[in-house]
């Protein structure tokens, strides 16, 4: 991987841990939340994006099938990830979904989009997917025993297939029209607000009282959450997809370090080692 991309990759990730410390406690707020993600980040992006290219193509059809699809995608997965959490224990899902996306973008980048990362490269990708499933997995509940498969299991899964099809979708889209990275994210999360809007009809007064009680907190996470993606989209254009996918999950240690020296959460040594493992892989892709 260049430096370039290693480094826009890593920004991603620290952009992102960023935005789920600022973010922590009120994006449980749930479909409120996302509403006013999508509306703030569109609103404060989309003055970016007449200085960042445009739309980074003359074909408009391009664009729109574009955003198109990654917006019903990224919907999908926020539904799917929102009803595991309801549904199973949110370690086990956390973890199984951030372990699972970047596998199987691996997988679907090897063999959809021809991409052939080296040996090397492929042990550290196998080391940043494990230790990021190990920080996921040390405060994992008891499950229900009586129930033949866990559900958070399974949402977890499916949020991982989620993950991975806009993340293949995306990468694949801005590549093949070139288009812009910001008006990309822009348009994605433009044509997201009519589905959080119908999320929460009927409860628009706990959207205003969101607004009015979180407004720091809902700024935050509309800069910087749209900006961890877009420079892994930048990266994207750069990089093999097979390594960025499992890189901008260092994001999952970054947090998990602010747990540990600065929340004081349990079992820190547990956390240190599978952080350390991470590291491991990272270097490795860095080579």
């Amino acid at each position: 991987m260049s430096a370039l991309a290693f480094a826009l990759v890593i920004a991603a990730a620290v952009a992102h841990a960023a935005w789920n410390i600022v973010a922590h406690g009120v994006s449980r707020a749930g479909t409120p939340f996302l509403w006013w993600g999508a509306v703030g980040g569109t609103a404060v992006w989309i003055g970016v994006v007449p200085f960042t290219g445009g739309l980074g193509t003359d074909d408009v059809l391009a664009f729109l099938l574009g955003v198109g699809v990654s917006g019903v995608l990224h919907v999908a997965y926020m539904a799917v990830l929102q009803r595991g959490y309801r549904e199973g224990n949110l370690s086990t899902v956390y973890a199984t979904a951030r372990g699972t996306g970047p596998f199987l973008s691996v997988i679907i980048a090897v063999l959809v989009l021809g991409e052939r990362p080296s040996t090397l490269a492929l042990i550290g990708v196998a080391a940043v997917i494990l230790g990021v499933v190990a920080i996921g997995l040390v405060d994992r509940g008891r499950t229900d025993r009586s129930r033949r498969l866990d559900p958070g299991l399974v949402f977890g899964l499916l949020t991982g297939v989620a993950i991975a099809l806009y993340t293949i979708w995306d990468a694949n889209a801005v590549r093949t029209w070139n288009l812009s990275p910001v008006a990309f994210m822009v348009g994605t999360m433009l044509l997201e607000i009519p589905f959080y809007s119908l999320g929460v009809r009927g409860r628009w007064a706990a959207v205003r009282a969101l607004g009015r009680t979180q407004w720091k907190r809902i700024v935050a996470f509309s800069i910087l959450s749209p900006l961890s993606y877009i420079l892994v989209l930048t990266a994207i254009q750069i990089a093999p997809v097979a390594l960025v996918a499992p890189l901008r999950e260092v994001s999952v240690v970054l947090v998990s370090l602010f747990g540990v020296f600065a929340l004081r959460e349990s079992r820190p040594g547990w956390r240190l080692a599978a952080s350390a493992v991470v590291a491991g892989g990272i270097v490795l892709l860095a080579l």
